[in-house]
């Protein structure tokens, strides 16, 4: 049967098929995570005086390992996410999204604060602070802390890790495929921000203080930053075995992998803090106890004590407890699993469980968690980055965050900056001299 369709009804055909096409392949609309909670937010998890800008950069890690023949030399390019004080003006610039993938590739994007490519303020001196996630993740994982941050007077740069993000690896058919890279290089990328900011003449650098910094590691981003600070990683050939690698490799191999303060010869003085949202590597002894021991740099460790990837008693806790540090604390959130420190899930990710394991946890709201770590980490990187002793009393000298009450029925203080009656379940410990 021949059919006969005028030019009105075959370009409004068309028409119809060009939007279906731009609907299926545009990008999502952002999602907005958080709440406003102003009456049970911790004082300093609220934001600061600054207005936020965020911008991203391109920049390349010249003459690196190449961990496909672990021989040769590759350029190493990078993605950094970069939260800094802005211009008051800035406030009238585009309001920031972030656009990523889940484990499963399925495209999602996040509303923020900062305002994308806001012009720098002219002056000052900010602290930086690196972001560094786990493995899989992104560079915009804990978009929260670096906006946060940022408001508070920091330059915050989060890393995309070449060959760990979530967009690198196919988790289904080839899971840890960019594993052997991240433990060459989680560290490397880490003290490469440090040093390219030092270096570069942008605005942005103009007003980054490169000379009192600070790390921020989740998961293998926390791996990583031990190592930056001063450990010295200890491989063995049957560990390498176990992570796939076949014996006469694994055998050549093991000084390739045990580097020390990311792969130099001493640690860098400008690192002046360091935190690690559930470290990997206690369980598995990748850190060797003397070196350890031998860490100078405060430190503070934050952990669930039902990790499952990390584990907590002989993984997170036991390094804590190896740190040398005069200054080292550890936070601890009872009943929480491996994923205290991501943003909370996507809508997208609620469809897989694949996808939804890499956010929640069955215990805890992951706002709440994010609200307590934008306060706990704030107190201790100006305590010790920023040197303002005011902040160190934000540091609880009480263990438990729960009230009790006294042989009068009068509640005990809460710990300080949280309100009357909404913390529990927290636990904070610190080392014998501590602050």
């Amino acid at each position: 049967m021949k059919m006969n369709i005028n030019s009105k009804t075959l370009i409004a055909f068309i028409s119809v098929a060009m939007s279906i096409t731009a609907s299926a392949t545009a990008a999502p609309t952002p999602e907005q995570l958080y709440t406003k909670q102003l009456p049970i937010t911790p004082e300093l998890a609220l934001p600061g005086q600054y207005t936020v800008g965020v911008k991203t950069l391109e920049v390349v890690h010249e003459k690196q390992l190449n961990t496909q023949d672990f021989t040769s030399q590759v350029d190493r390019p990078l993605t950094l996410e970069v939260w800094y004080p802005a211009q008051s003006q800035a406030a009238t610039t585009q309001q920031a999204s972030y656009e990523n993938v889940t484990r499963l590739h399925k495209p999602f994007s996040l509303k923020g604060t900062a305002h994308r490519d806001a012009q720098p303020k002219s002056d000052g001196a900010y602290p930086l602070v690196v972001l560094s996630h786990g493995y899989t993740g992104y560079r915009t994982i804990m978009y929260y802390l670096g906006e946060h941050l940022a408001s508070h007077g920091y330059v915050v740069v989060g890393i995309d890790h070449t060959d760990s993000t979530t967009e690198d690896v196919d988790f289904i058919k080839a899971g840890f495929s960019g594993f052997p890279s991240t433990l060459i290089n989680r560290a490397r990328d880490q003290q490469f921000v440090l040093d390219y900011f030092s270096q570069d003449n942008s605005d942005i650098a103009h007003i980054t203080n490169t000379n009192d910094a600070a790390v921020i590691g989740y998961s293998m981003g926390g791996f990583g930053a031990i190592n930056t600070i001063g450990a010295c990683y200890d491989f063995h050939q049957q560990g390498l075995q176990r992570l796939g690698f076949p014996e006469d490799a694994a055998k050549q191999l093991v000084p390739v992998f045990n580097s020390c303060a990311a792969g130099r010869e001493s640690v860098d003085p400008r690192w002046k803090a360091m935190i690690a949202y559930a470290p990997w590597g206690g369980e598995t002894s990748v850190h060797s106890a003397k070196s350890m021991n031998e860490i100078t740099v405060p430190s503070l460790y934050v952990a669930g004590d039902q990790d499952d990837v990390s584990g907590y008693e002989k993984g997170v806790k036991k390094l804590f407890e190896q740190t040398g540090s005069e200054n080292k604390y550890l936070m601890v959130y009872e009943n929480a699993r491996h994923n205290i420190a991501p943003h909370p899930a996507p809508k997208v990710a609620y469809e897989t469980d694949a996808d939804l394991g890499h956010y929640i946890e069955p215990s805890w709201n992951n706002e709440q968690l994010n609200r307590i770590n934008e306060h706990m980490s704030l107190a201790f990187l100006d305590c010790f980055v920023k040197k303002d002793d005011g902040k160190c009393a934000y540091l609880p000298q009480r263990d438990n965050a729960t009230q009790v009450k006294d042989a009068n029925g009068k509640l005990t203080k809460a710990w300080p900056g949280f309100a009357d009656r909404w913390a529990t379940g927290i636990r904070f410990y610190r080392g014998e001299n501590a602050k």
